[in-house]
């Protein structure tokens, strides 16, 4: 076997890629090789620009080297003698850093279908974020939301919202190519605007009233307070996204004025009727289903050797970049 090649963070800015051996293959474990892996432009970019302040989660969670990366699509080279389930040559998906091969437990491995695609699966990760947002936001079939931001994990809400059978999915963003994105996703209205500036065409969206329902998906500080302002008496807004500087991210008067409940949804709030196992399945069985429809949604693909030029794209070209693979098949 070529030896395995990953990404690593080496410092703020800095990167390398490199070679590294695997650790041995355990009984109840699963050696993978990398298809392609989805990067987080979100995540990343906060992690490799070193975008939070001192003393918060992610300034305790990020040390160098740092493995950047979750949501790896690859193929079951050898398989351990205890790992039930799966043999060589299947398909899955497993939350694992920008690397070539893997060694997995069997419960960290997820079968992909035969229908969808290698491209399209590579989304699990985002979209089992997104889905523990659906669960905070308790949201019914007929309800309206108001989605702001429409990069990836913006898109992966409009998604489970569409297929939840909302009447209106309203988005806000600024950006042209999101809007489209989210328009092929099930958005029923869009609106090319910063936040600040969205409150009459949004009011107009929901045939004029105040919406519900908000979900803000930037992780953007400065959007809090205007999605507070946004909302509806006794609306739920709903925080999917976590700042790097949450010291700036303020309440305001139209809390109390206006009884608004705020909730916040991340990966980690999983409970046992609603985790990965159970989200990662439905989400291919909507994309079996064609409700979760994902076509798009990939605007760059790079070779891992080219990982530089591909955090470049991904911080200076935000308004032209969706999904941003790394293609290990070649």
């Amino acid at each position: 076997m070529i030896m395995p090649q990953r990404i690593v963070f080496t410092g703020k800015q800095q990167l390398i890629f490199e070679k590294f051996e695997l650790p041995p293959l355990g009984d109840a474990q699963v050696q993978i090789r990398s298809l392609c892996s989805l990067m987080s432009t979100g995540t990343e970019n906060i992690v490799f620009n070193r975008l939070f302040e001192p003393g918060t989660g992610w300034d305790n969670w990020v040390k160098y080297p740092f493995y950047p990366g979750y949501a790896v699509m690859g193929e079951v080279e050898k398989v351990g003698p205890k790992a039930a389930g799966l043999k060589v040559g299947d398909r899955v998906v497993t939350r694992h850093g920008h690397a070539s091969h893997h060694i997995a437990n069997v419960d960290q491995c997820f079968l992909v279908p035969a229908e969808v695609k290698s491209t399209e699966a590579a989304w699990f990760a985002l979209a089992k974020i997104c889905a523990m947002a659906v669960r905070a936001a308790d949201y019914r079939i007929g309800d309206g939301i108001l989605i702001i931001g429409a990069g990836p994990i913006g898109q992966m809400s409009v998604r489970w919202a569409f297929a939840a059978g909302l009447e209106k999915i309203v988005v806000v963003d600024s950006v042209a190519m999101r809007l489209e994105l989210a328009r092929r996703g099930g958005a029923t209205a869009t609106v090319a605007s910063g936040i600040e500036a969205a409150a009459a065409e949004v009011k107009a969206a929901f045939g004029g009233a105040d919406p519900a329902l908000i979900m803000d998906t930037t992780g953007n500080e400065n959007v809090f307070v205007h999605a507070l302002a946004l909302a509806g008496r006794k609306a739920r807004v709903v925080i999917l996204g976590d700042t790097g500087t949450p010291s700036q991210q303020r309440l305001s008067h139209a809390v109390m004025g206006k009884g608004l409940t705020i909730v916040a949804a991340h990966d980690s709030h999983e409970e046992p009727d609603w985790n990965s196992s159970r989200i990662i399945r439905l989400f291919f069985d909507l994309i079996r289903s064609r409700r979760f429809g994902l076509d798009g949604i990939n605007t760059h693909t790079f070779a891992p050797a080219d990982c530089a030029k591909a955090y470049e794209t991904a911080n200076t070209k935000r308004g032209e970049t969706m999904g941003i693979l790394f293609d290990w098949a070649k």
